[in-house]
């Protein structure tokens, strides 16, 4: 006797897909159904809330960065910008993460988007520095130039 095999596994995905997740992995904190529903609720109420809110925090910084008011040309403000962008794409991963566990697609793509923003914004500066985006003789470095000293003036013309 040769069980169809196709057709009992079909069987098992229709069973998995109209169960929750709670009644695959009950809560253990709870005893009765009805505290095991009243966690359920208080997480997912509270899973929203940490995902708009780190969702949030990390769209103003990508949006913040358009605005950055420092000169990122060279030296240490370069380094701040850079270190700025860092933080960008960090947020976007710890958005990201959050918002993978707790089943938030739209807030997923947002928190991918982000990732993606900050490396085009490091990219931006970076690859034009090492030679790769533009090959430029003239490419600006990482580090300022040292000032010129100014020329001293011409002695006024004597009579």
């Amino acid at each position: 006797m040769s069980k169809n095999w196709d057709s009992e596994l079909k069987k098992i995905d229709r069973m998995l897909e109209g169960a929750s997740d709670e009644a695959l992995l009950p809560s253990k904190s709870a005893k009765t159904p009805q505290a095991r529903a009243e966690i359920i609720e208080k997480q997912r109420t509270t899973s929203t809330l940490g995902v708009m809110a780190r969702l949030v925090l990390a769209t103003a910084l990508g949006v913040g960065m358009l605005f950055w008011p420092y000169d990122a040309k060279c030296g240490v403000g370069l380094a701040g910008y850079l270190a700025a962008t860092g933080v960008v794409v960090t947020a976007g991963v710890w958005s990201s993460i959050w918002t993978w566990r707790h089943r938030s697609s739209r807030g997923h793509i947002l928190s991918l988007l982000l990732v993606l923003w900050g490396s085009v914004l490091a990219a931006i500066e970076i690859l034009p520095r090492s030679g790769y985006a533009k090959p430029d003789p003239n490419r600006p470095g990482w580090s300022c130039p040292a000032p010129t000293a100014p020329s001293p003036a011409p002695p006024p013309p004597t009579k």
